[in-house]
């Protein structure tokens, strides 16, 4: 079946993603908060725990968008039963890594942490967090794939009662755990940990009744026995590859900007902690229409219309820019009423306005950048989509580490977006227009 791309359709599509990243944004948000209200030592080993957890994590999400991308493709040649393997096939992988993850974690992560942060009250109370929060790979992992199959064969509107069920539990969860109640003491940043892994339990158990009560086992080939297949696992980490070392890089240099910010004390990584989750609040808009930008873009050249891919760019661009811009307004014209979610300690709130809007006017910048960065990943150039976030990071952490040696300003530090957005829409532009050249030539030479 073609697709009909209009604004209503993309954003039909995209609106579950949307809801699905949303309600998982809450879960970070609610222990950001509740930490923020424990103590400014926890609220900033929050931050550097989470990076850190997020590096691993991303090794694995790289791996789930490999894996989408493949999906749409075989959806738009309605091979159905290729998609069937390599979520399957995805899923088994990935738990082998988590597997080895929290096997080794436990030795590692003390070593590399005590080596690059200077507080020893920090250290101690990020890896309180990490000897929970290492077990929800096995879920979370398991999650992502799901994710990948439901956007890949544009089924969206599986995820978002599944995170609406995830997040209800985490909030919960979170309260009890970090401040004690219902006869459970009082935990801190070790019950943050402990409620994450718990909702993704609930989730995976979920994404799983869900499939079996809507998706056609049949037309899949889910009812087959589940062993490893080389030759699919081959063919989705010759892609997968790449994603997986581009998002580990991502999240290594924002591990390797928290440690400069350690650097300058607990109040500036506080502050940091702070406008990182504000931002992460609107790059959720971002993601939401990016990832919907890289299946359609897979879904098209699966039914051959390459030439539709930059007409779908134009209109997720400007929808997304009409949903995010009412939010970055009101945060510049509210700013302490925002910051104070998150932390009641005015002095606090005060220090991170100009932060704050530094971060917000980098997201002009970022929705055009993370759409044509999703159509380089799309159209299966993951090669390419790590060279440019190689470079772009490559430059984006010189800068961090040139602005660390002359100056303590945090929102100084923070102008490092513009420069990593700027240097990812350049080449991600450039890329694009260079694979539309040969194409065009390559069909020139066919009709002649």
């Amino acid at each position: 079946m073609s697709m009909n791309i209009t604004y209503t359709s993309i954003y039909k599509t995209s609106l579950p993603v949307l809801v699905s990243l949303l309600m998982e944004y809450l879960i970070g948000f609610t222990y950001t908060a509740y930490l923020g209200r424990v103590g400014e030592t926890e609220l900033a080993a929050s931050a550097i725990a989470g990076t850190y957890y997020m590096i691993i994590y991303m090794i694995g999400f790289g791996f789930s968008i490999g894996a989408q991308i493949l999906i749409a493709q075989c959806n738009g040649n309605r091979q159905y039963k290729e998609v069937g393997k390599i979520l399957s096939q995805g899923i088994l992988f990935l738990l082998i890594i988590a597997a080895m993850v929290i096997l080794f974690s436990s030795i590692i992560s003390p070593i590399i942490l005590k080596s690059i942060i200077d507080s020893e009250s920090v250290l101690q109370t990020v890896l309180q967090y990490l000897d929970w929060r290492i077990y929800g790979f096995f879920f979370s992992f398991t999650i992502i794939m799901f994710r990948a199959f439901y956007i890949g064969i544009i089924h969206t509107s599986a995820l978002m009662l599944n995170s609406i069920t995830m997040v209800a539990i985490n909030i919960i969860l979170n309260y009890i755990l970090i401040f004690g109640a219902l006869g459970i003491p009082a935990q801190g940043i070790s019950g943050a940990a402990i409620a994450s892994v718990i909702s993704e339990a609930v989730a995976v158990i979920h994404f799983i009744i869900y499939t079996q009560k809507n998706i056609n086992p049949c037309r899949y080939g889910f009812k087959k026995r589940i062993t490893v297949d080389c030759t699919i696992l081959k063919k989705i980490l010759s892609i997968s590859i790449w994603m997986m070392l581009q998002h580990g890089l991502v999240f290594g240099s924002w591990f390797v900007f928290f440690i400069t910010i350690e650097h300058f004390g607990e109040r500036s990584l506080a502050i940091t902690n702070i406008v990182r989750n504000i931002s992460s609040f609107l790059f959720l808009f971002v993601q939401a229409f990016a990832s919907v930008v890289s299946s359609l873009v897979g879904n098209l050249i699966g039914e051959d219309k390459s030439n539709s891919i930059l007409y779908v760019c134009k209109k997720v661009i400007f929808l997304c820019y009409i949903t995010i811009l009412p939010i970055i307004i009101l945060f510049v014209l509210f700013p302490s009423y925002i910051l104070r979610i998150y932390s009641d300690n005015a002095a606090l709130v005060f220090e991170a306005i100009p932060t704050l809007k530094v971060m917000l006017t980098s997201y002009l910048i970022a929705v055009p950048t993370f759409v044509f960065f999703s159509v380089v990943s799309g159209i299966g150039h993951a090669v390419a989509s790590l060279s440019i976030a190689f470079i772009s990071l490559f430059i984006y952490i010189m800068y961090v580490e040139a602005i660390g040696h002359f100056s303590s300003s945090v929102p100084l530090l923070w102008t490092s977006e513009h420069v990593y957005f700027s240097c990812v829409f350049i080449l991600s532009l450039y890329h694009i227009h260079h694979w539309r050249m040969n194409l065009y030539q390559s069909r020139q030479k066919i009709n002649h």
